[in-house]
């Protein structure tokens, strides 16, 4: 398929029609980036939030030396906890190490569980072992999907001194937690993981049982069993 000019793109980016404007954003997925962005930018501030979302997730993807500044001043500014939460997602895409400080303190300041969600992912994509006393404290949170995020973004980081942090979801009801808890633990090489990633491949949920399989060949392959 023929990508449309970026002349005929620009020009459908400033139709009335919704849909065209969606259309003429993804027709920019195989456009390089340096031309890509500036037609990106002309629909950041759409009318319509779902497109918004779209070009806020393509500049994550779509990465030049302005996107990082785009990306921060919306998440730290823009009055729509969605928009700001995508924001922090693509920020975590775009992996800029720059991002720590504004992720930090998102998660600690933002008064939306989804912004503190995007934000506690996108440290762990960040791979800064800075992000550790951050994510032991998700652990605590009353939001399940943030602990999610924490016990992922913990073997993103591989800190392994958070095993034992991560251990008591090993008895959780939730089957997603021992889920994100055999996946992070694959990354964690401790004679600890291995034994809770044995047990969890026994687990009663077939997902759950498969991630643990897999942690634990990917200890195994790495050379990391304990």
């Amino acid at each position: 398929m023929t990508v449309p000019h970026l002349q005929e793109i620009s020009s459908q980016l400033e139709s009335p029609n919704l849909r065209d404007r969606m259309v003429a954003l993804a027709n920019l997925r195989d456009v390089p980036a340096e031309d890509a962005v500036p037609l990106i930018k002309k629909v950041l501030d759409d009318e319509s939030l779902q497109l918004r979302s779209m070009a806020i997730f393509a500049l994550g993807i779509k990465q030049t030396t302005e996107c990082y500044e785009i990306l921060i001043d919306i998440l730290q500014n823009d009055p729509d906890y969605g928009m700001r939460a995508d924001a922090a997602g693509a920020l975590g895409y775009l992996g800029d190490i720059r991002a720590f400080e504004t992720l930090a303190r998102a998660f600690y300041e933002d008064t939306d569980w989804l912004v503190r969600f995007s934000a506690a992912v996108s440290l762990g994509n960040l791979k800064d072992p800075r992000a550790r006393d951050i994510l032991i404290q998700a652990l605590d949170s009353s939001e399940m999907v943030l602990q999610e995020a924490a016990i992922s973004a913990l073997g993103e980081i591989q800190d392994v001194d958070s095993v034992d942090y991560l251990l008591r979801f090993a008895q959780s009801d939730d089957w997603l937690i021992r889920q994100r808890l055999a996946e992070s633990l694959g990354n964690l090489p401790t004679a600890k993981s291995i034994s809770a990633l044995k047990y969890l491949t026994k687990d009663s949920h077939p997902n759950v049982a498969e991630a643990a399989r897999i942690g634990l060949n990917r200890l195994e392959q790495s050379g990391n069993q304990v």
